[in-house]
């Protein structure tokens, strides 16, 4: 069964169809509500019809609107349970105290992580670390904050041993696709998937019989349509920190579960590089 089903609604609800939008939007504003309504009152109170509200449930992995009540039934108990933003929003006025700011930014992270963490595909975490293990070479793909999330992976796995590359320029992550070979991989990170550079990195890597990997907020974007496989991430806004910037605390959660499932497949190797590569610094390092 899908899980994380508010965190995805929210982020994708922009661009879902208007009748969709509107049980979307009902949904949010009273999850609760929803996982006890039937689905003729859903439909009734988004002005829609109970086809309406299936097609909606369908849209996002469940089977049906009974499958969908559970899945908000669970996330609202859990988050009640937690406290999670409790009379906390998402907005930080320009009066508002350092404080109070950092309760919101607190607030939206942690809910931030636990809506990436419930919808996070591990099956497909598992087959893109299957991927990167066995590959000849690994390349990374991102523009501005993606592109940084991009080069942090990067480091963490050459660290262990995997001979992976990273860029932010086109040409280069054009030129880097091209050498790739068949059970290579290619992953392309963007927070709404529409990223021309990363896209067109992916699309030429496919060329090549490399493994396209999407990380992106949104299942059915562009980038998404490229990929052999899928990771999706979570963002939750607030004042200052919107789109790609939301998303980059999630960007990194879903590619550290690759990581450690990695570093897991390669425990003694992974050991033997923190060894020597703490040995190679330990120079550089005040007593």
């Amino acid at each position: 069964m899908p899980s994380g089903a508010l965190g995805r609604v929210e982020t994708e609800l922009p661009g879902l169809p208007e009748a969709l939008r509107r049980v979307g939007e009902v949904i949010l504003g009273d999850p609760a509500e929803a996982a006890r309504s039937t689905i003729i009152a859903l439909a009734e109170r988004a002005g829609s019809s109970p086809a309406t509200v299936t097609r909606f449930c369908r849209a996002f992995g469940f089977s049906g609107y009974a499958e969908l009540r559970v899945a908000l039934a669970t996330e609202t108990g859990r988050a009640a349970q937690a406290g999670w933003g409790a009379g906390v929003g998402q907005d930080i006025g320009p009066d508002d105290p350092l404080d109070a700011a950092v309760e919101v930014m607190a607030a939206a992270d942690a809910r931030l992580i636990q809506d990436t963490a419930a919808q996070l595909d591990l099956a497909a975490v598992s087959r893109v670390a299957d991927a990167i293990v066995s590959a000849r070479r690994v390349l990374l793909v991102g523009v501005s904050t993606s592109g940084a999330v991009a080069t942090m992976f990067e480091g963490r796995l050459r660290r262990i041993g995997v001979p992976c590359w990273s860029s932010g320029d086109a040409h280069v992550s054009l030129s880097d696709a091209a050498l790739l070979a068949r059970g290579d991989v290619a992953i392309g990170i963007s927070h709404r998937g529409r990223t021309r550079e990363v896209m067109e990195a992916l699309a030429e890597a496919r060329t090549h019989g490399a493994i396209c990997v999407a990380v992106t907020s949104f299942a059915r974007s562009p980038l998404a349509e490229l990929a052999d496989l899928v990771l999706t991430t979570a963002s939750r806004e607030t004042t200052f920190r919107l789109g790609g910037l939301a998303a980059v605390h999630s960007q990194l959660f879903v590619l550290d579960a690759v990581y450690v499932a990695v570093a897991q497949q390669t425990y003694e190797r992974t050991n033997q590089a923190f060894e020597l590569t703490i040995k190679a610094v330990e120079s550089h390092r005040l007593e």
